[in-house]
């Protein structure tokens, strides 16, 4: 039989043969997502040098021969690390900082959570944002919930006291909780201990993970397994994951991951900082165990990862002359020096490949060096660009999309402040810090004096040796007029005295 069709029907078939295939065509799947964040990790904890010389050079220096971190040193490589990434100096300010995009004057929560009580100390500030994150926050992993993501946090959380929102990771859009929960240090290191219900510290035991109770694993290592879990369940779904890697590792009580204690037994170092470079090391296995996970899945391509520490350094190593675990940085953690808030931050591809499409939109330098400020800020706006999520009509951030940066490029619209608002008692007392570029300046509250400034040159002199406060009074005036700007546009709360709040005094 002769069939004969007319030129109109064929037409008509193939217009609709196109536009079917238009329709059908997939859009590139959303990139997956991991934040690793080490609890106390600062910027000197690491085989990997943070700190440059005056070309730009990485710098080696005594503690970075002393730990050991090979899969950090992976990440370096196919990835960039910045050299001035800035965080709060105590934890729950900079976690709640990650989740928001917002400072920790804008957000509240200036000092770290207590679980059972309001941590304000004596002269902290009646109304600071002790309860934490809520349910009616804008969070990430909310927004990323919302359009379609599995969201998984792993270990600690932190984000609010026992029974307050906070206290569930599941209230400030998680999907999955694995060990969260309102303590900010684990009751143990030891299965044999059941992480706290056992043995240790008690009222500080880690939830939800009963299946490794007296088993001889460490914690380190139990939540590397459950984000394993997480990562291929998501995958069963065929969700892109958001993974939350939040180690208790390396906050106290500094028990020693027998994995790696004979790699330290020579070192000339305590028994407690030995413990401590194991509880690195472990992160670092931990680091590898996940990225090679991924890779595994076949998923490398599309997964992102940012490393960092939620403020400086704690570890157990003695004080001179007030330079310590972060030396040749000044202070550790809760101090107003560098030390306190220096931290490392590598963003990489879990496998480099510039084809990929997710890729191409936020290409990362391999082996590269970002000089030019950063911090925890701008986590969420970088990784709410690359997913194209948005962030709700007049939603303040506070921090810069890091795509220049990260393509090797220096962002010239960004004004390079960090301010970090501290009004309570910790290592440093009641201060202000705020970095702008070269400089820096504190200003201390003195509930009982006259208050008082530190202004330092922080391109001539990095490590802080040389208080310029009393011979450049025209700069002090200078950064105290713009840390006096910073704090007034994010309504900060100041320390108090007798119901009298401690205002600036700015310096004649």
């Amino acid at each position: 039989m002769n069939l004969r069709i007319p030129f109109s029907a064929v037409a008509m078939l193939i217009l609709l043969c196109t536009s079917s295939c238009a329709t059908t065509k997939k859009e590139p799947t959303p990139p997956n997502i991991i934040v690793f964040l080490i609890d106390d990790m600062g910027l000197m904890d690491t085989s990997v040098p943070f700190i440059t010389d005056a070309k730009g050079h990485p710098e080696k220096f005594p503690l970075n021969d002393f730990y050991i971190t090979p899969n950090m040193e992976k990440l370096a490589e196919q990835g960039t690390r910045f050299t001035n990434f800035y965080a709060h100096s105590v934890c729950s300010p900079s976690r709640t900082s990650i989740m928001t995009g917002q400072n920790s004057a804008r957000h509240g929560v200036t000092n770290w959570v207590h679980p059972e009580s309001n941590n304000r100390t004596e002269f902290g500030p009646t109304n600071w944002n002790w309860k934490g994150l809520t349910k009616a926050s804008v969070t990430l992993p909310k927004l990323l919930q919302q359009n379609g993501y599995k969201t998984i946090h792993v270990g600690k959380a932190h984000f609010g006291p026992m029974d307050s929102d906070g206290e569930n990771p599941l209230n400030i859009g998680f999907d999955v909780n694995i060990g969260g929960s309102s303590i900010g240090q684990p009751g143990s290191y030891l299965g044999t201990e059941g992480f706290g219900h056992t043995g240790g510290d008690k009222p500080r035991a880690v939830p939800g993970l009963e299946k490794y109770h007296g088993q001889d694993i460490f914690l380190t290592e139990a939540l590397t397994l459950e984000a394993n879990l997480a990562i291929s369940q998501a995958k069963e779904e065929g969700k892109p994951f958001f993974l939350n890697m939040s180690h208790y590792a390396v906050h106290s009580p500094f028990y020693s991951d027998q994995r790696f204690a004979q790699h330290y037994v020579n070192s000339g170092k305590s028994k407690d900082a030995q413990a401590y470079a194991t509880l690195i090391e472990g992160m670092d296995k931990s680091l590898g165990d996940i990225l090679q996970h991924v890779k595994d899945l076949g998923l490398g391509a599309n997964t992102i990862i940012l490393f960092l520490g939620d403020n400086g350094s704690d570890a157990p190593l003695p004080i001179e002359n007030d330079y310590s675990s972060s030396s040749p940085l000044k202070g550790k953690k809760g101090n107003h020096w560098e030390g306190g808030m220096r931290v490392p931050f590598i963003a990489a591809w879990v496998s480099p490949n510039d084809q990929a499409s997710n890729q191409k939109k936020l290409p990362i330098a391999q082996n590269a060096i970002q000089e030019q400020l950063g911090s925890i800020l701008d986590i969420f706006p970088t990784l709410s660009h690359l997913t194209n999520v948005s962030t709700p009509k007049d939603y303040i951030m506070d921090g810069y999309d890091l795509q220049d940066q990260l393509n090797g490029k220096e962002n010239k619209n960004r004004d390079e402040i960090f301010l970090n608002h501290f009004p309570h008692a910790h290592r440093s007392n009641y201060f202000t810090s705020l970095v702008k570029s070269d400089w820096k300046i504190v200003y201390h509250y003195q509930p009982e004096s006259e208050p008082r400034y530190e202004l330092f040159n922080l391109k001539e002199d990095p490590f802080e040796a040389l208080d310029l406060s009393d011979t450049n009074p025209e700069q002090l005036k200078m950064m105290m007029t713009v840390l006096s700007q910073e704090l007034k546009s994010k309504k900060a709360l100041y320390p108090e005295k007798y119901k009298h709040t401690l205002e600036l005094v700015m310096p004649k």
